[in-house]
């Protein structure tokens, strides 16, 4: 795999574990909802994520849980845009927009962001791959079944770990067709998203399988519900050190970046399990 350089950082994919830093701008996000949905909210907790040590930080303004409504154009840009745009203003950290809107894809890049985050995997707009490639920036393709606001019942699998690496295939290929360079495809298995308790499990046991599509692998299991059910804790703020463990298994597996709220905690968990499986 090709390094990948964002601004003034360089994506060594393999040298070390990079950390991406969730700042989500709403009202209803399952762990962190209304936290951060002002503008000076989120740039403190953005500062407070870079000062940690986070490579990237994640913008969204659409909550992606389960049973999550969808919120509309207007409202998603109103909670994103000024964001990024102060964000930018205020240093050359690498930004993503977390979105599954091609238009919201596109004034977020203009307004400063770097990469396009989406969870759909470019299967809810159509023009997703396209904008992406007239906008030449990198793309994270996540594999999902369904609508956050459905997904949850679309779990039923006859091989879980092929099927989602054929999905993904598929994805990636039709990124490339619409000009996406292939080193500029990162790609997030989904874990939480159409997906049961067991079957998170199984991803998370059968990583090292999707190496084989020759893509930078995000893994995203920060503070999720599969971690508080082995850990019977219902508040997602509580389950850092379970998200630690799975983070841990996840550099274990060769994964190169992890989306995490606890960027403090988990980087030191990357810089001790980077020396353990990447030297």
């Amino acid at each position: 795999m090709n390094n990948l350089r964002i601004r003034e950082t360089i994506f060594d994919w393999g040298k070390r574990t990079y950390l991406m830093g969730i700042l989500n701008v709403t009202p209803d996000s399952f762990s962190d909802g209304g936290d951060f949905n002002s503008i000076e909210t989120a740039l403190s907790q953005a500062e407070k994520m870079i000062d940690n040590g986070a490579d990237i930080i994640d913008i969204g303004g659409q909550s992606t849980r389960p049973g999550a409504e969808e919120i509309t154009l207007e409202e998603e840009l109103k909670r994103v845009i000024p964001i990024i745009k102060t964000l930018r203003q205020n240093g050359s950290i690498p930004i993503s927009i977390d979105t599954t809107r091609s238009q919201v894809a596109q004034a977020a890049i203009e307004a400063g962001a770097d990469i396009v985050n989406d969870i759909s995997g470019g299967t809810f707009d159509e023009k997703m791959f396209s904008t992406v490639a007239s906008l030449d920036v990198p793309i994270i393709i996540m594999h999902i079944r369904g609508t956050p606001k459905t997904m949850q019942q679309k779990t039923d699998y006859q091989d879980l770990i092929n099927e989602i690496i054929e999905w993904l295939k598929c994805q990636v290929n039709q990124a490339m067709k619409a000009g996406i360079d292939q080193h500029k495809i990162i790609i997030d298995p989904g874990i939480g998203f159409a997906k049961t308790y067991q079957q998170n499990i199984e991803l998370l046991q059968n990583l090292s399988q999707f190496h084989r599509l020759n893509c930078p692998i995000l893994v995203g299991v920060s503070r999720k519900s599969f971690i508080g059910h082995i850990l019977n804790q219902k508040d997602p703020k509580k389950r850092v050190w379970g998200t630690a463990a799975a983070c841990c298994s996840a550099i274990a597996s060769k994964s190169h970046i992890l989306r995490v709220h606890d960027v403090a905690e988990i980087k030191e968990v990357a810089q001790v399990a980077d020396q353990i499986w990447r030297t």
